[in-house]
């Protein structure tokens, strides 16, 4: 497998767009309502045989909109299959993004992002051009110009003042981040087409078929044990599919997606990633009151996300290794990316992690954790990094029970009633792109995203 990682900006400026250019190189606007003009940043973030997956970040330049449709055409037959921040179309060589419910309104200046996966043939060159709205994407925006008199030329109009006001942040990433981007990446069962099922009999045939399969979860399914997911499986919860009495089990396959799913009263694991699975996102699920792990990853996997997701009532959340005496299998893997999860009073685990380096956990949200927030042992190596950390009396640590001290490296994290945990060591650097959250606005964005529900799939 092959991993590239290219980014272009497209910034062909016009003569009008340098007109905006003031001393200094800031960009003012050129009237008191800004004229049309729209900036997008594309890049290819991982790519296999096959396929790859892009991401996409538009910035409005000229008046706010209420909603908006991102326009590129592809010149080498790629076609987009999955999608995430955005819905996307495609008809020929025209691909359409058009926002989702969250991320419609683009003030001056404001950028929003969204990515997704596709095929690819023989090459997969960038677009060349894009349109927001049917406005041109130049980097720059169309200054109005004032009449001047018959046979002299037009003159644009004075610049007001800089605003004072800073631009607005961009909105969450809600796409696929992480460690599950790498290896090439995880799409899951791509673009077969869906099949719906709601008993427990027809869940189990779907998830252990051969093959590429997207399985829809409809209603509340009540089971036993844990059922076996095969590779290249997609699961998506439709509105309020609940899961009851028992949990999925990827077991040495890989690109497992599993989004939007409430997962209670398990009886053993809700999901658990073991011998060697690898390329596995789970995102936008709900645990409540099982009786062991709500997410356990273990036995050598790799390249897992766990994203967007709710933890309460609940005691052992999240671990990563099993046991101190398999680092042989685990030493060199376990690598996994944990963002924007709600650790809603969930008690320990949240994660204890075990051999993984680097293990990166970003922009979580911890609530009343009465046991601990993050145990790294066993020689691991965790970046805690930008989390908000409330009610929390133990919010990081070293060692583990048994288990000898890991490595630790925290920063830029957000405490409330709660102290600054252990460090030590150092930690192996992330070699994905990724947005990193003010820490202190990470409870609101986190409980107003994280769950089952809080998407549209």
């Amino acid at each position: 497998m092959r991993t590239t990682q290219r980014r272009m900006t497209l910034l062909a400026t016009t003569a009008a767009a340098s007109a905006a250019l003031v001393t200094g190189g800031l960009l003012t606007a050129v009237s008191a309502q800004a004229a049309a003009g729209c900036r997008v940043a594309y890049s290819v973030a991982s790519q296999w045989p096959g396929g790859f997956t892009g991401n996409v970040t538009v910035t409005n330049l000229g008046d706010p909109v209420s909603g908006w449709t991102l326009r590129w055409s592809y010149g080498a037959g790629q076609q987009v299959s999955q999608a995430w921040g955005a819905t996307v179309t495609q008809s020929g060589s025209q691909v359409s993004a058009t926002n989702v419910d969250y991320n419609g309104n683009l003030v001056t200046n404001g950028s929003t992002s969204f990515g997704f996966n596709a095929s690819w043939n023989s090459s997969n060159p960038d677009p060349t051009s894009f349109t927001l709205n049917n406005v041109a994407c130049t980097g720059g925006t169309t200054t109005p110009t004032t009449p001047g008199t018959p046979g002299t030329p037009s003159t644009p109009p004075t610049t007001p003042p800089i605003p004072s006001d800073p631009p607005p942040s961009v909105p969450p990433q809600t796409g696929l981040v992480g460690w599950a981007t790498q290896n090439g990446g995880t799409t899951g069962g791509g673009g077969a087409p869906a099949t719906t099922v709601s008993t427990a009999s027809a869940l189990t045939s779907a998830l252990n078929a051969t093959g590429s399969a997207v399985i829809r979860v409809s209603g509340t399914i009540s089971c036993s044990g844990m059922l076996r997911v095969r590779s290249n499986k997609t699961i998506l919860g439709n509105s309020g599919a609940t899961i009851v009495g028992c949990g999925l089990n990827v077991s040495g396959d890989r690109n497992v997606i599993i989004r939007n799913l409430t997962f209670r009263d398990w009886n053993d694991d809700a999901i658990n990633v073991q011998e060697s699975a690898t390329n596995i996102w789970i995102d936008h699920n709900t645990f409540s009151n099982g009786y062991d792990g709500a997410v356990d990853i273990k036995r050598g996997s790799d390249f897992v996300t766990v994203s967007w997701n709710r933890v309460f009532n609940h005691d052992k959340t999240m671990l990563l290794g099993h046991s101190d005496d398999n680092g042989a299998q685990d030493t060199g893997h376990l690598r996994v990316t944990y963002h924007h999860n709600w650790f809603d009073g969930s008690k320990q685990r949240n994660p204890r992690v075990r051999f993984g380096n680097p293990v990166h956990v970003y922009n979580n949200y911890y609530r009343a954790n009465t046991g601990y927030g993050v145990a790294s042992t066993e020689n691991a190596g965790v970046l805690v990094e930008g989390n908000y950390f409330e009610n929390v009396p133990d919010t990081y640590h070293l060692g583990e029970a048994d288990s000898g001290p890991g490595r630790l490296v925290a920063r830029n994290n957000h405490f409330v009633n709660s102290p600054a945990g252990q460090t030590g060591g150092s930690v192996a650097s992330i070699p994905y792109s990724y947005q990193l959250d003010t820490a202190s606005n990470v409870k609101s964005i986190v409980t107003a995203g994280a769950g089952a529900g809080r998407i549209t799939v």
